[in-house]
């Protein structure tokens, strides 16, 4: 792609729109201002990948309140950092968040370069290019999947993902300015979640309407997609042990399916595919139903037994958990699932 008079247009008129219509977000600074605090940007990155605005909302707000700067989040039990992560799911982000934020405080502050923020777990190129943009006005190219929907419709790239991948970052670096590329980086993930949306974008509304070589051609189909492949559903048991109101919760290992969260004792299913292992007291065990949830390369249908008068002394390792705070346990989404599953069993066998 050569540079033409419309690679200055478009930022030019994008970031004219952006000072009028910035979405108002937590972790940002206003059109033109001084840029946030790198740890705000950096946390409100990981959090935003695979993950909606409206889900991360809460979840910045208390992850600020109780760790306000990355010396506290450094600090923190490992622990206690996936526990407030419970739900938010890719627990992955939460283990590499605690590692950045004892990498960043053993170094003295965030590195301010693409290359440097790359060194950091958990944070790739995307992330990298965000952070150096938006925390320390870096020339970066900054394409997450707003972004690739709105180059692939501004240039009509019509190669399917994800081989278009090469030609949608070319194209944006051609319209992304020395100036203000946070700004624009911010300004573009504005337009795509907003105007340049994946299904019937507001084309009379869009800055870029004019420069806009899908404008009128069925923008919906851009960027062309390959088909979705069907996720594989695995089998699995999970087993609610209740003693004197209190339920046993084992730590997960800290690598694996997510590793290091507290959750209900299960029969391996996230090792072996389909659980087999044998429930961890003998009892008299009631069905409670099933969960059903879907991870990210596939699905789990989870039984869920329950059973009443298990020993205090219990094989292995783990707590007793008093059951009317299990909300406060962090547990993850599918085992928080089971959880109000058991507790309905056992309500209705009162």
């Amino acid at each position: 792609m050569t540079a033409t008079r419309t690679d200055t247009l478009i930022p030019a008129k994008l970031l004219a729109w952006y000072d009028r219509h910035a979405r108002a977000l937590p972790w940002r600074a206003p059109p033109g201002q001084t840029a946030p605090d790198a740890y705000r940007v950096w946390l409100s990155e990981i959090m935003l990948q695979q993950t909606t605005v409206a889900a991360v909302k809460p979840y910045f707000a208390a992850f600020m309140q109780r760790w306000p700067d990355v010396e506290a989040l450094a600090a923190a039990p490992e622990a206690d950092v996936m526990a407030a992560w419970a739900g938010l799911g890719y627990y992955s982000r939460a283990r590499n968040l605690v590692k950045a934020a004892r990498a960043v405080t053993r170094r003295g502050g965030f590195p301010d370069s693409e290359e440097g923020l790359r060194d950091l777990p958990g944070v790739g190129a995307y992330t990298a290019a965000a952070i150096a943009a938006i925390a320390f006005g870096r020339r970066a190219v900054v394409v997450d999947a707003n972004v690739e929907r709105v180059v692939a419709r501004l240039f009509a790239i019509e190669e399917p993902l994800p081989g278009a991948r090469k030609a949608i970052r070319e194209g944006a670096d051609r319209i992304t300015p020395e100036q203000r590329s946070g700004d624009f980086a911010q300004a573009m993930m504005d337009l795509g979640s907003r105007i340049c949306t994946p299904r019937a974008p507001s084309c009379d509304a869009c800055p870029l309407a004019g420069e806009c070589a899908a404008r009128g051609h069925t923008p919906e189909r851009l960027p062309v997609k390959a088909p979705k492949k069907t996720k594989p559903v695995r089998q699995g048991r999970a087993f609610w042990i209740e003693r004197e109101g209190c339920v046993w919760l084992v730590q997960r290992a800290s690598s694996g399916m997510l590793g290091g969260m507290r959750a209900l004792p299960d029969d391996g299913w996230s090792a072996a595919g389909d659980g087999s292992g044998e429930p961890p007291v003998s009892g008299a065990w009631e069905e409670a139903g099933v969960v059903r949830h879907a991870f990210t390369h596939f699905a789990i249908e989870l039984g869920v037994l329950r059973c009443d008068g298990a020993p205090a002394n219990m094989p292995g390792e783990g707590e007793w958990w008093p059951v009317d705070r299990i909300e406060d346990a962090g547990l993850p989404t599918l085992f928080a699932k089971a959880s109000r599953l058991a507790r309905a069993a056992g309500e209705r066998l009162l």
